[in-house]
């Protein structure tokens, strides 16, 4: 796997507290992620690659909290004036809140910008490039292109949203799209997301490696 590091991202998505365990939503096992993306990134960062990461970042009462729609609960989808097919979640990464942090123990050194998603009380945003209305870009898209970037990899959580959607679109903006299998978890809601998730992006044309090879491959 040969990748030019001048023209190549690491884009950790969504490594925070309330997706991790003991958070508010968290992934099984979500924590194992750090590990390998502290090494990819840190490699990325001394040989002359960039490091990227997204964070959710919820204005308190965000449209996907479920604790917002009387008589609803966590996993019950809805319409909402922007969006159909909204998954409704529990209240998570509210903006200051320890959830909302990234975990103590990703090392936030090599990360040379930070892409804040979710803000708007009114829509959710899966994806690192596009809000969930799928037109409101989020300013990522032009920062890579601005840099010359042609090769994103990705890692963080969750597998079945975030890092789909990322990837998908990704995908569909021209990059090269590359996910860490080793520094991925998923939500798995509903039953056979991830798989499903997993093949979809499989499909498009995305690649998986595991951190071993990436690393190798770049000593």
């Amino acid at each position: 796997m040969e990748i030019n590091y001048s023209k190549t991202l690491l884009l950790i998505i969504d490594a925070q507290n309330d997706f991790c365990p003991g958070g508010a939503l968290a992934v099984n096992d979500g924590d194992i992620v750090i590990k390998p993306l502290n090494e990819l990134s840190n490699n990325f960062a001394a040989k002359g690659g960039r490091v990227a990461a997204t964070q959710d970042w919820h204005p308190e009462g965000h449209i996907s909290f479920a604790s917002v729609h009387s008589g609803k609960n966590p996993g019950d989808i809805i319409d909402t004036p922007l969006v159909k097919g909204q998954v409704l979640w529990p209240c998570h990464c509210v903006q200051g809140t320890k959830g909302a942090d990234f975990h103590e123990a990703l090392d936030l050194n090599p990360i040379s910008a930070i892409f804040r998603k979710g803000c708007n009380k009114d829509i959710d945003s899966y994806s690192a490039f596009f809000e969930n209305d799928r037109k409101t870009k989020t300013g990522l898209e032009g920062y890579l292109r601005s840099l010359g970037i042609e090769t994103v990899v990705m890692g963080g959580l969750a597998t079945d949203y975030c890092v789909f959607y990322s990837a998908m679109d990704c995908k569909k903006s021209g990059f090269k799209t590359i996910i860490v299998g080793d520094a991925v978890r998923g939500v798995g809601i509903p039953e056979g997301s991830v798989k499903k998730a997993i093949s979809e992006m499989k499909t498009a044309g995305v690649n998986f490696c595991v951190s071993k090879e990436l690393l190798e491959t770049y000593d």
